[in-house]
């Protein structure tokens, strides 16, 4: 992809098509239904949520979706039997583009990182 400068996620999703695209949005909605007051941005030029701070990121690449954020040692533990099978690095988590989207999984992801971020500004305001 040539390097661009996108404002809005909308302007991101307009660079892909097909399966790709489908995938972001569905993301996106999963996004926005479990954290409805959810901040849409672009960081890194990728779509980013912002929810009491970073909520998480999520790219499309030519053979699978990632979603990323600088994951905690609590999410990795609690997701280790979920993840088995998925290629992770400490920030980034890849779906395949070859298997069903894991809507579930991802619904489980972004409530988990909610409440992380909820928690973080509890015990910021103690």
């Amino acid at each position: 992809m040539a390097k661009t400068n996108y404002q809005t996620i909308d302007e991101y999703h307009q660079a892909f098509s097909g399966e790709s695209l489908a995938r972001m949005q569905i993301i996106r909605k999963i996004i926005h239904e479990v954290v409805p007051d959810a901040a849409e941005s672009i960081s890194y030029q990728i779509p980013c949520f912002k929810y009491h701070g970073y909520l998480i990121y999520y790219c499309a690449f030519p053979k699978h979706v990632s979603l990323s954020h600088p994951y905690s040692d609590a999410f990795w533990e609690h997701f280790k039997a979920d993840l088995v099978g998925y290629k992770t690095s400490k920030s980034v988590i890849q779906i395949p583009a070859d298997k069903p989207l894991p809507e579930a999984l991802i619904k489980k992801i972004v409530t988990f990182r909610k409440k992380e971020n909820e928690e973080k500004v509890k015990s910021s305001k103690r």
